[in-house]
């Protein structure tokens, strides 16, 4: 489902970043949200964005994003940075692959555009009465969004900007780990890589904005079963189900096809499956009882969907 909201504000977060705040035009509530959830902008045919949800969730009449203009965009952020006060822009419903779980202690750990998810989690920390500190880097002040509301925490804010200081020391962040806290981190790719492998048998939660590197040079044909119609398809090297099922007529949502946003998550039946999604964690992996169409594929010579 998606709802036509307007844009009432378009401000400069930072270098390169706008923020929006966005609410139907009159004044109606909106769907509820928790920390973690993002939305689908629908910009244009075919152009269809994730991005993550970084206001207050108890604000119930608008929803706030901010996006970074991207240099090798493929036109997303361009048509965001485009909006102005009044504009209409269509949008789904949130949904939550990033949920906020309890803890009495919370790391934080943010790159680049990656804080947004993040303001959220903060305000929930602070109100359970939960302690927190957030680890911030950026590659200059100027670039580094919401950083002056940030300030406002003192010393659970540890601001690292690249130019001054060099990258984030991910041993420094984690040295202070207290047992039994929750890890939350979102921002460039070899950020979360290496935090995944320092946090081996860690509560380590990340939010990817870009899909896994996966080879594909061992892919090989497989069957998929639609047990609603009882079809049986084939899937070959090259070709994902995604494609292969709405080439078969099948009508099935998708959004960035590249495994970052859950629109195409589908219930699986029977097989094994070959997670390449960046949305399931490894506990959901591990049950094969659900997968992301559009990129990932069969261990198994087939699988039955819920489709």
């Amino acid at each position: 489902m998606t709802i036509d909201l307007v844009v009432l504000e378009a401000d400069r977060a930072a270098d390169d970043v706008v923020a929006l705040r966005l609410a139907r035009p009159d004044g109606a509530g909106l769907p509820a949200w928790t920390p973690g959830a993002h939305i689908d902008l629908h910009l244009g045919e075919d152009l269809v964005r994730q991005y993550s949800l970084c206001g207050d969730p108890a604000e119930t009449t608008a929803y706030r994003i901010a996006v970074l203009a991207t240099p090798d965009s493929r036109g997303g952020s361009k048509a965001v940075h485009n909006l102005r006060p009044g504009d209409r822009v269509r949008v789904s419903e949130p949904r939550n692959h990033f949920p906020f779980e309890p803890a009495d202690h919370y790391v934080f750990v943010a790159g680049g555009i990656g804080i947004t998810p993040l303001l959220p989690m903060i305000k929930a920390a602070e109100a359970a009465g939960a302690t927190w500190e957030l680890a911030y880097g950026g590659r200059r002040r100027s670039s580094m969004a919401f950083l002056e509301t940030l300030q406002s925490y003192g010393p659970r804010l540890h601001v690292v900007v690249q130019e001054e200081v060099g990258p984030l020391d991910l041993n420094e962040v984690l040295a202070g780990y207290r047992p039994g806290a929750r890890i939350y981190a979102c921002g460039p790719e070899p950020l979360l890589a290496a935090l995944e492998e320092r946090c081996t048998g860690l509560p380590l939660h990340l939010e990817r904005f870009t899909a896994a590197t996966v080879d594909t040079s061992d892919d090989t044909e497989f069957e998929v079963v639609l047990d609603r119609s009882g079809r049986t398809l084939t899937v070959p090297p090259g070709r994902s189900i995604f494609e292969v099922v709405r080439a078969a007529g099948v009508n099935v949502l998708g959004s960035c096809l590249e495994g970052t946003c859950g629109t195409c998550e589908t219930e699986v039946l029977d097989g094994a499956v070959d997670h390449r999604d960046t949305v399931l964690t490894a506990d959901e992996r591990e049950t094969d009882e659900c997968m992301m169409i559009c990129v990932s594929r069969a261990r198994s010579t087939r699988l039955t969907l819920d489709l």
